[in-house]
């Protein structure tokens, strides 16, 4: 069997990405930087983007296809009088307009980006078009069609506005919502034309930026065994799931895939349930609950 390189790291690092560099850089990057066998990213952030980025070291890996799907908020501006390619300052500008909208003519638009929208990802995004990331087509001077997607804004907020036609906003929104073509299509709506120019993602699921470290603090330090103060355990993502407290023989159990039985445990947990199996303090499995039966869907090696 071939060995894994690096060492067994566990835990959540919640990295402060700065704009300029990519979500699979920071991946690499971070486990250099711990000497880790495995890591990964929640939630995608481009390159133009900043803020919060779950990093997720270990076992802790294990538990990102459950975060993935959480609330997203973001601060963010749009420069007006202006269309680019990408719906960001990265891009080519595409269009221009002298019509730049007042303060309560954006005010008015916005009930209408929230709830259940409809949108367009941009030409430069991540989506796969036939296998190909649409962004490298795009760069390819291929024509980017991208279906509509629908996602759900749950609040949208107009905080002022700055000199040089700009307008500063914060959403919270679902995942797979891209916020760049939110502030393109207010700005149509608008008759005006737009583009972010800053984008900055405040909260990711659980995490916001109490829990934040800078990516140049983390360079800042010497040895490997400082950095892993920053780590948070696995726990800190299931802050808003039910805690079971198993015994040292039902945790044996749970690591060997087999199920624990309801009886002590009965109208404690409601059927379809996932909770947090925890053993003298450490977490074991996220359990499902059923009706005869509760099943291990996820089993940490801790």
């Amino acid at each position: 069997m071939k060995h894994r390189k690096g060492e067994a790291v566990n835990g959540w690092l919640i990295v402060d990405k700065p704009q300029g560099i990519g979500s699979t850089q920071i991946v690499t990057l971070t486990r250099r930087l711990f000497n880790a066998q495995k890591n990964g990213h929640t939630g995608t952030l481009d390159p133009f983007a900043s803020g919060i980025l779950p990093i997720a070291f270990g076992e802790a890996t294990k538990l990102i296809g459950f975060l993935d799907d959480e609330t997203k908020e973001y601060e963010f501006t749009v420069q007006w009088g202006a269309e680019t390619d990408s719906a960001d300052s990265d891009g080519t500008v595409i269009a221009t307009t002298d019509k730049i909208p007042a303060d309560e003519e954006i005010k008015a638009v916005l009930p209408l980006f929230q709830g259940e929208i409809s949108q367009i990802p941009p030409a430069f995004c991540a989506v796969k078009i036939n296998g190909r990331r649409a962004y490298d087509l795009a760069r390819n001077g291929e024509q980017v069609q991208i279906p509509e997607r629908r996602v759900t804004v749950h609040r949208l907020e107009f905080t002022g506005s700055l000199p040089g036609n700009q307008s500063c906003f914060k959403v919270c929104c679902s995942k797979g919502t891209y916020v760049r073509s939110l502030g393109r299509d207010i700005a149509r709506t608008l008759g005006s034309l737009g583009y972010l120019c800053r984008l900055r993602r405040t909260r990711s699921g659980i995490f916001d930026q109490c829990d934040k470290i800078l990516l140049e603090t983390l360079q800042n330090v010497v040895y490997v065994e400082q950095r892993k103060q920053f780590l948070l355990p696995l726990e800190t993502s299931l802050r808003d799931i039910a805690v079971m407290a198993v015994s040292e023989a039902e945790a044996v159990k749970l690591l060997h895939g087999q199920a624990l039985s309801p009886k002590t445990r009965e109208n404690l947990f409601s059927a379809g349930q996932i909770v947090a199996a925890v053993c003298n303090g450490k977490l074991t499995a996220l359990v499902r609950v059923e009706e005869k039966r509760f099943s291990p869907v996820r089993v940490f090696n801790l």
